[in-house]
């Protein structure tokens, strides 16, 4: 007969206790189970081959570390609710104000257009910004002397709404395309498009900003710019 716990049981036990939110097996039972066990291998050992001293702290040295785990589990969780509830109420400022997400659209009305901008990884000295309809045809393009150099980092631009003739474009959703190079090799970079914050959505995945119906719900990870 084995003196010591299955190591299967013991794993076992340990991947219950890391499910976060698993209300099922509590640090008590985790213990009781143990104790159960041990008691039982006390009952049943060959009285020819008690359990060492050895065996038995190492035993209750196990009992300890699933409960401590737990511990640990707890604490990381209301740590984890913390910082959750923080980062609602540092969201909740945004509501109404307007950001740059991750997107290539640029919406014109009547009386403006939706700003854009563009993340660079590295510095650009020929940026060329393309203002597209939805059929494809570029209505109006900035060059490299009308953008000039740009620096590493989230950048910001409007257009005027008017076209490459200077009459007023279409109203409706266009896209916006870069070109961005640094001495004549390409800058890997993102489009940035603009959405106002509607409100603050939160679940088990933190904060989510609602962006509205077209652009949805995004992390807060996502804005790059607060406009």
């Amino acid at each position: 007969m084995s003196n010591s716990i299955d190591t299967s049981l013991l794993n076992s036990l340990n991947q219950t206790t890391a499910k976060r939110g698993n209300a099922a097996t509590s640090t008590d039972d985790l213990g009781d189970s143990f104790m159960t066990l041990l008691v039982t291998q006390l009952k049943n050992q060959d009285p020819t081959k008690p359990m060492e001293n050895a065996e038995m702290t190492s035993q209750l040295a196990q009992i300890n570390t699933v409960n401590g785990i737990n511990d640990l589990n707890e604490t990381l969780q209301g740590i984890t609710r913390q910082i959750d509830a923080g980062q609602s109420l540092q969201a909740s400022a945004l509501i109404g104000k307007g950001v740059l997400v991750p997107g290539n659209e640029v919406r014109k009305g009547d009386d403006a257009t939706t700003p854009f901008g563009i993340e660079l990884d590295a510095p650009a000295d020929d940026v060329t910004i393309s203002i597209v309809s939805a059929s494809g045809e570029v209505v109006r393009q900035y060059g490299a002397d009308d953008v000039g150099s740009l620096d590493e980092g989230v950048h910001s631009f409007s257009w005027d709404g008017k076209d490459m003739n200077g009459q007023p474009a279409e109203n409706g959703v266009y896209h916006v395309r870069f070109e961005t190079a640094q001495g004549g090799e390409s800058v890997p970079a993102t489009a940035l498009n603009y959405a106002p914050v509607q409100g603050v959505l939160t679940g088990d995945e933190g904060p989510r900003l609602d962006l509205g119906a077209i652009m949805g719900q995004v992390g807060l990870d996502a804005v790059r710019q607060i406009l």
